[in-house]
């Protein structure tokens, strides 16, 4: 993961945009020759590693083969390409192996911050090997929330009064904030996917942590559509709060659509 992480500062820019080649999907996100060097760096050595174990990645062109092994790779080579290419330091490379559904190890390098997060499952998180935990706050008012502005309208209508903090281009390093205690609690809105949260949210959950959806269900991950709802992030009892203040928000939202116009607003479903 530190030679991954080379790698792409080989073509990182402090505060500029990259000099790497920059192209983009036919969904319109870019991908930079940085994304496609790491891909292929570790997808060769991890792999010969452990050749009988499955790929998932983002710059990968996904195959059902990977539904039929036990235990599979799950990787984004760079995670906030945009904030990546754009000088941005807060951008990672991601690898989770995924047992039975579930992240049973993670680590998350983020090479411009010199920070590696790494977890095992029941063996706790540390970032630089230091063990990280998450906030022990206990109330949502004066909470630092990282969330969509949308949903930070919705939580401003349920009364709450928190302190919103700056959005992260990579959605797994805003996972690990809420982590090490950085961020009290975060959510991100449907359409991540595997490679964007796999190893944060084991590296979470082993910081004592949870990351759910609003229906409080654990995100399974090497499914055949490896793509996820809104989620939210946080201490338990922090976190359920947030889902409940998020949803009471939006219901009166709806409410004040549907007495204005012909049909209420439509919930979350715009990628974060």
């Amino acid at each position: 993961m530190r030679e991954a992480g080379d790698i792409a500062l080989d073509y990182f820019r402090h505060g500029a945009a990259t000099h790497a080649e920059v192209t983009h999907k036919s969904c319109g996100s870019p991908v930079t020759e940085a994304d496609l060097r790491v891909d292929q760096f570790l997808h060769d050595r991890l792999l010969s590693l452990a050749p009988g174990f499955g790929w998932l990645s983002e710059e990968t062109a996904d195959s059902p083969d990977r539904l039929g092994r036990e235990a599979v790779f799950v990787v984004d080579p760079i995670d906030g390409t945009r904030g990546f290419a754009a000088g941005d330091p807060c951008f990672s490379v991601c690898v989770a192996l995924v047992v039975g559904g579930r992240p049973c190890f993670g680590v998350v390098r983020a090479p411009a911050l010199n920070q590696t997060f790494v977890a095992a499952a029941g063996g706790g998180a540390r970032c630089n090997g230091v063990p990280i935990s998450v906030s022990n706050r206990r109330e949502l008012a004066g909470a630092r929330l990282s969330v969509p502005e949308a949903v930070a309208e919705d939580l401003r209508r349920s009364g709450l009064s928190f302190l919103q903090q700056p959005r992260l281009p990579s959605l797994a390093m805003r996972l690990l904030r809420v982590a090490d205690g950085d961020l009290d609690a975060a959510l991100a809105r449907q359409n991540s996917y595997d490679w964007d949260i796999a190893a944060a949210d084991l590296i979470l959950h082993e910081a004592g942590g949870v990351l759910t959806d609003f229906s409080g269900r654990t995100p399974l991950y090497n499914q055949p559509e490896p793509k996820h709802p809104a989620l939210a992030a946080g201490p338990p009892g922090l976190q359920a709060d947030l889902i409940r203040a998020a949803r009471e928000g939006e219901a009166r939202a709806r409410r004040g659509s549907a007495q204005k116009l012909p049909h209420a607003r439509p919930a979350l479903d715009v990628k974060d």
